[in-house]
């Protein structure tokens, strides 16, 4: 078993069967609406991901073999411009069922102790794993073009820590940097404006929370909501598409 399992890894990635992949093509749209040549280096993407990284299903979730290759295909979705760099850093996807509960502990100016329990649709660890939904992918997937994929939320933060600084600028050439961290600024401010003062938000509010929700968030809306993005954040929009590519619904 050893030996099987370090010549699998000097082979390489197994290419993804035909018929999976045409599963995960169907049941995602965003996936379904890419041309020939980006399904193709998505198709890539997957079947390295699937190589590299272990898929932990638990708290009694199941997955098959199409899930497993639709989660990897979710994962690797963000990264059909940046490439497999961006898979770099961290070896594990957990999948609970439903939302799961986590632990959260803080200490005060005054040294006081605080805990208290969140409860999570996903979350990326810094230097960890990635952990997801299975309930809350399906229901991205039920109505793509709503907003949300928690998937691509989760990716968006570890392509943010992939320069050491979760600050929602990912690793980017010096000059788009300076430009992407200055219109980014903008319009989280406006947007951080907006839910101060109570008012209706054209994106979700919680990208108001902090610059790295910011980037995540409207990352979710490049992929599922594309035309409320660029409306409401046209400079926003335009970075995201240079970084992502185009949006398969645009």
């Amino acid at each position: 078993m050893i030996l099987q399992g370090l010549i699998q890894r000097l082979l390489g990635p197994a290419p993804i069967d035909p018929t999976l992949w045409r599963i995960v093509r169907e049941r995602v749209r965003w996936i379904g609406a890419l041309e020939v040549d980006r399904d193709a280096r998505l198709r890539t993407l997957s079947a390295r991901f699937l190589h590299e990284k272990a898929i932990t299903p638990v708290a009694g979730c199941t997955l098959d073999d199409a899930q497993r290759v639709l989660l990897a295909a979710l994962c690797c979705l963000p990264l059909l411009e940046f490439g497999r760099e961006g898979l770099r850093g961290w070896s594990q996807l957990i999948v609970y069922p439903d939302a799961f509960r986590v632990n959260r502990t803080h200490v005060d100016a005054a040294g006081v102790l605080h805990e208290w329990h969140d409860e999570l649709i996903g979350e990326a660890w810094e230097t960890g794993p990635v952990i997801l939904s299975w309930a809350d992918v399906q229901a991205d997937l039920d109505e793509p073009d709503a907003g949300f994929c928690v998937a691509v939320h989760e990716i968006a933060h570890k392509l943010d820590a992939l320069d050491g600084a979760l600050d929602g600028t990912p690793p980017l050439p010096r000059s788009w940097q300076r430009a992407w961290a200055r219109d980014f600024q903008v319009a989280f401010d406006a947007l951080a404006a907006q839910v101060d003062a109570g008012k209706d938000t054209a994106i979700d509010g919680y990208a108001a929370e902090a610059p790295e929700e910011f980037f995540a968030v409207c990352s979710e809306y490049h992929f599922s909501d594309p035309l409320r993005l660029r409306e409401a954040m046209p400079d926003v929009a335009a970075h995201l598409t240079r970084f992502y590519g185009a949006s398969p619904l645009a």
